[in-house]
């Protein structure tokens, strides 16, 4: 499972006149909007192929142009062998093995490659770029598989599978998600093959699009699953009769981190008006002088995971304007060499936020075990059970959260340490930015999770407080699970059915919007 954002409007995402937003990528990725290239791409695509051209008739090699690649760059490639040697890379690099990739990280890194041939930095023809522009209108999806990246020299292999479906070989998926054969599905869609000419093929695997893809989805769904973990401390707060006076913003002032203050201000605003929190205000009514860390320290774990994502962004962002290719072409109608197709700066800040990710998963797992213990929920019932010793209450959603977590800290350790020489030595280190996405993107969903087991149990205790009422906006959060018919406190039923319930709430974005909506967040 995946989580995903609301879905945009259908707008026309316009390749090649302006950077393409993170929004625009998860509009075309995730949501299937339409995609069209620019005339002024056109033109610098027509420009900077004449360049690649006139290189082609040249006596002297011109690596990627004249050559092989990678460890066989010094070999000469006489004219009439060059459409052959774009064919052979292509087939030769599609060499993925494993599950398929997720249609729409296949559509991320399909549409990340388009920006960069419409920058008119890698030699292209426009009507490469105008033939992946129509797969994507069309929904055709090439097959993409789990391994094959090292993320250096760009995501080669599903990088190829997908410039190996746009020449008509290879497998696709329709719109239908129909498994089909590459040639066609094309012809179907009125698409005719490619056959690629000097330079085209290395321009089409060169590139850091897979990972970049990977981290911007991940990006559009940690945004909402932050806004979903304060949703959920807040209600286990509320639940376990904690106080929200440790949230007050002069407080977190004394120590001026963003992501801190932006979490806390939450918390203020979800426990606004709660009568459960009211009712133990009074220092004669509650002689505790301080709550555990999962409770007290929540804006702060949350908000780090919140800068974290901040920084990610940057680097996100900065990855948007570039034109990842080697060879390119600068300004000054050079070609040259160049070690841009390296993913260290994507692969570590991947790899950073599984270490988030792995953190907001455990402190929402301690809140949701504190609920569940007799001995710190001041006055529940042991694991919310309704007739204790008959019933076992939520005992094993727990267990589920706790063996996510567990997972988790696993998917934490980085990708990006490690390296294994390639390519006879020539490609002799590499970022494994693809499999810090792929370990990403397991990490966002079981957050995800652990975030629905939460809620679910802290909707379960807020029930058992009554008659005092919780705050207007937990209440709201709490009535979204039962109108999803997720029952609250009684005996016991089957339960998997309602982690996936909660999970999918979680996931769509509906906890989070439930309990701070758009029209009220600072």
């Amino acid at each position: 499972m995946s989580t995903a954002v609301p879905s945009p409007s259908a707008r026309t995402v316009e390749i090649g006149d302006a950077t393409l937003r993170p929004a625009d990528v998860v509009a075309v990725a995730r949501h299937g909007a339409p995609v069209v290239v620019s005339a002024a791409a056109r033109s610098r695509m027509a420009a900077s192929r004449a360049v690649i051209d006139a290189l082609a008739e040249d006596t002297r090699p011109h690596y990627g142009i004249s050559t092989g690649f990678g460890a066989l760059a010094t070999t000469f490639i006489p004219a009439e062998r060059r459409v052959a040697l774009q064919a052979s890379l292509i087939r030769s690099h599609a060499a993925g093995t494993g599950a398929e990739v997720e249609r729409e990280v296949v559509r991320a890194l399909q549409l990340l490659r388009l920006q960069t041939l419409a920058t008119g930095r890698t030699g292209v023809r426009p009507v490469v770029a105008e033939t992946y522009a129509a797969m994507l209108n069309a929904g055709i999806t090439p097959v993409v598989r789990e391994y094959g990246s090292l993320g250096c020299s760009g995501d080669l292999a599903p990088l190829s599978h997908v410039a190996l479906a746009a020449t008509g070989e290879g497998e696709v998926r329709d719109a239908d998600g129909v498994m089909t054969d590459a040639a066609s599905a094309l012809a179907a869609a009125g698409i005719r093959p490619l056959v690629l000419t000097e330079k085209e093929g290395l321009a089409l695997i060169n590139g850091t699009d897979g990972m970049l893809g990977m981290l911007l989805l991940a990006l559009a769904d940690l945004e909402m699953l932050l806004e979903t973990a304060d949703v959920a401390a807040a209600m286990s707060v509320e639940s376990q009769l904690g106080t929200d006076a440790v949230f007050a913003a002069d407080l977190m002032a004394l120590r001026p981190q963003d992501g801190q203050a932006r979490s806390a201000a939450n918390l203020r605003a979800l426990l606004a008006d709660s009568e459960i929190v009211r009712s133990h205000r009074d220092p004669a009514a509650c002689t505790r002088v301080q709550d555990a860390y999962s409770l007290r320290c929540s804006p702060q774990v949350h908000g780090a995971a919140r800068d974290t994502v901040d920084h990610a962004r940057r680097v996100a962002d900065r990855e948007l304007l570039s034109a990842v290719d080697n060879p390119v072409l600068t300004a000054d109608g050079q070609v040259r060499s160049n070690g841009n197709f390296h993913g260290a700066p994507v692969a570590f800040v991947l790899d950073f936020l599984a270490i988030a990710v792995a953190d907001l998963a455990s402190i929402s797992e301690r809140r949701t075990d504190r609920a569940l213990d007799p001995a710190r929920s001041h006055g529940l019932p042991p694991f919310l059970a309704h007739e204790v010793g008959v019933d076992s209450g939520l005992m094993i959603a727990q267990y589920a959260a706790a063996g996510i977590v567990s997972e988790l800290k696993r998917l934490a350790v980085p990708a990006s340490v490690d390296s294994i020489p390639s390519s006879a030595m020539q490609e002799d280190h590499v970022s494994m930015g693809w499999a810090a996405g792929r370990k990403l993107r397991r990490g966002v969903d079981g957050l995800a999770r652990v975030l629905g087991i939460e809620v679910l149990t802290a909707a379960r205790a807020l029930d058992l407080r009554a008659p005092l009422a919780p705050a207007p906006r937990t209440a709201r959060v709490r009535a979204l699970l039962r109108d999803a018919g997720i029952d609250g406190p009684g005996t016991d039923r089957f339960l998997s059915p309602d982690l996936e319930r909660v999970a999918a709430l979680v996931s769509s974005g509906a906890v989070a919007r439930a309990g701070i909506p758009e029209s009220t967040k600072e």
